[in-house]
């Protein structure tokens, strides 16, 4: 079996207000940073995973993501994979 080290990114959905990343674009404008524009605030979750292959892999992170990291109602994610 290969290893591989999993990415996933989880993100609210782009139609669905952020509440958290507009506090955050608030504070950064705060700051004097004023050209910042659709901030958004997401989960990184990073793990190491045992596959055959690569795209098993992504399959098996694939199904981890939809089932347990993020709820796909109102969140998207992105899965990057990598060998080790």
């Amino acid at each position: 079996m290969k290893e591989f080290t999993v990415r996933v990114l989880i993100e609210p959905k782009p139609e669905l207000l952020d509440p958290q990343g507009q506090a955050v674009e608030r504070a950064i404008k705060d700051l004097g940073l004023a050209h910042i524009s659709q901030t958004r605030v997401g989960k990184l979750v990073k793990f190491k995973l045992k596959a055959v292959s690569l795209p098993q892999a992504r399959e098996r992170v694939s199904e981890i993501a939809h089932k347990l990291l993020a709820n796909p109602v109102i969140e998207r994610y992105s899965v990057e994979v990598e060998e080790l």
